[in-house]
């Protein structure tokens, strides 16, 4: 009798990670693009892209959040630079755009 709610528990979570993960792409899609728009010496591309957003479920983030983008910014980011660049107002803005829900 346990085989069903077995189930039905493996179901949800799988369910509760999809929207997870739909909506932790959809912040990284909207950083990076706001991140494009930027000066950099070199923006990030869909390789920087995918690294990044595969550290980011690796660390099981939610969502994106300043701590989480901070600690992780030098995957997307290959110049020192454009790092320091992005510290303080500059990455709470663009974070603030990209979660924000549309």
């Amino acid at each position: 009798m346990d085989y069903p709610l077995c189930r039905a528990r493996a179901r949800d979570r799988q369910i509760a990670r999809a929207r997870h993960l739909r909506k932790l792409s959809q912040q990284v899609v909207g950083f990076v693009q706001a991140l494009r728009e930027q000066d950099f010496y070199k923006s990030p591309g869909v390789a920087e892209t995918i690294d990044w957003a595969t550290a980011l479920t690796e660390l099981d983030a939610r969502s994106l959040t300043p701590q989480v983008v901070g600690d992780t910014l030098g995957a997307l980011l290959k110049y020192q630079d454009d790092i320091a660049r992005m510290q303080g107002d500059p990455l709470q803005k663009i974070l603030k755009e990209a979660t924000s829900e549309n």
